[in-house]
């Protein structure tokens, strides 16, 4: 198995690429480990690993986050990790539930904005995940109010140096150009 890895704009995230589907459907997130021994043998094996503090599942790609270690002493382990665990067969999730689908609970914008948030979660979708999931991270829908449209920033997009610029120049200009409605993009 050849696992590449690749950079991200975020320093203190690095993004495997297995050859393989990890995610079919949806996205996972895994912040602490804990969260990722309820959900995830992959996650759980990865944060065996001192130094991480963040894990992100994509439809064919995994990226990590690390806290201080340097990446040529974590960069051996979190491959061995992965390769073990498709090698064993194991499914990457404990069940099914923990998708990008439940993300959706929670969501806030006023009735009669109906239109604008479907146009918004259109465009975000089609124009801005794809470019986003390239860099190892996500952005989804959280709630639109007042002209602000708030989005959670995943993977490798959370806490990632270039993340404003990429909040206030690209998304929300975008957003902007196709819903006037849009004033403000902001990251929650």
């Amino acid at each position: 198995m050849f696992i590449q890895t690749e950079s991200t704009p975020n320093p203190a995230t690095l993004k495997f690429l297995p050859g393989k589907v990890v995610l079919e459907t949806g996205t996972a997130e895994f912040r602490d480990e804990t969260e990722a021994r309820a959900s995830s043998s992959l996650a759980a094996r990865i944060f065996d690993i001192p130094g991480v503090t963040g894990v992100y599942f994509g439809y064919d790609f995994i990226t990590v986050t690390k806290a201080d270690a340097e990446w040529q002493h974590l960069k051996p382990a979190i491959l061995g990790s992965i390769m073990e665990h498709f090698m064993s067969g194991q499914p990457i999730m404990a069940g099914q539930g923990r998708a990008e689908e439940v993300d959706q609970e929670g969501e806030f914008f006023e009735k009669g904005d109906e239109t604008i948030v479907a146009t918004i979660k259109e465009l975000l979708e089609t124009r801005v995940r794809p470019a986003v999931a390239q860099d190892g991270g996500d952005i989804t829908f959280k709630g639109f109010r007042d002209g602000t449209v708030f989005l959670n920033m995943k993977g490798a997009c959370s806490g990632c140096p270039s993340s404003t610029a990429t909040l206030k120049h690209g998304v929300q200009n975008l957003l902007h150009h196709f819903v006037p409605e849009v004033q403000a993009v902001e990251a929650v």
